[in-house]
């Protein structure tokens, strides 16, 4: 993950199954990640990678069946946009500051859980 500046186009990742959701980590993603599936979630690790401070990484979640499981470190913030049943558990940053990472989650069930470590 590089900071891009606003003349740069950013890459996009994306990944389509039918059923069964997407296991992501962060070295192998962009600044722009569209994750789709009928039914199936997506479990994101992005303890592992250097986001800048000010940069963020955008993920979107489309599917009818199934949630988003994000793992971050402390200092990112994180930011959920979308319709969806099932709700958002995250107890926000334990420190000022720090890189974003904005989650567009559609879908009818499935719930945004973050855990910090």
């Amino acid at each position: 993950m590089t900071k891009t500046g606003g003349s740069k186009l950013q890459k996009t990742d994306v990944k389509v199954s039918l059923i069964g959701g997407h296991r992501l980590k962060g070295e192998t993603l962009h600044e722009r990640t569209l994750t789709a599936s009928l039914i199936g979630g997506a479990d994101i690790d992005l303890r592992d990678i250097d986001i800048p401070d000010g940069a963020e990484l955008r993920v979107t979640k489309l599917s009818l069946i199934g949630g988003v499981s994000l793992t971050v470190r402390p200092d990112v913030v994180v930011r959920v946009y979308g319709i969806r049943l099932g709700g958002v558990k995250d107890d926000g940053p334990s420190e000022p500051g720090g890189p974003t990472v904005r989650i567009d989650a559609w879908g009818l069930l499935g719930g945004v859980t973050v855990t910090r470590g």
